[in-house]
């Protein structure tokens, strides 16, 4: 867990992650693969970073396993990683319980 939250320490890169799970389509919940899987370049647009920080950013999204990426021909596909979701979901769940009321 703390390889997760190190990763979304970074504001750079928890937009990202945050542009990834609004990808996707309403309704549907976060378990669900996004369609259209953006690209690494769309999801750096309006972030004012280099493309070469943009993908270190990514690399460090996969390293966490927080994502995944594909390459489909030029592009390279970005999805989020439902397991490790589901991961920090149990996990906020299981430290929560006891303050529930």
């Amino acid at each position: 867990m703390s390889a997760i939250f190190g990763a979304l320490s970074n504001p750079n890169r928890l937009q990202i992650f945050l542009r990834l799970i609004a990808c996707c389509s309403e309704g549907d919940s976060w378990l669900t693969e996004p369609e259209p899987c953006p690209c690494v370049s769309e999801l750096g647009e309006d972030t004012g970073l280099a493309m070469s920080t943009i993908s270190h950013h990514m690399k460090e999204l996969s390293r966490a396993g927080l994502i995944r990426m594909d390459r489909n021909g030029q592009k390279v596909e970005c999805r989020i990683d439902p397991s490790t979701l589901e991961k920090i979901n149990v996990f906020f769940g299981g430290c929560c319980k006891p303050w529930k009321k």
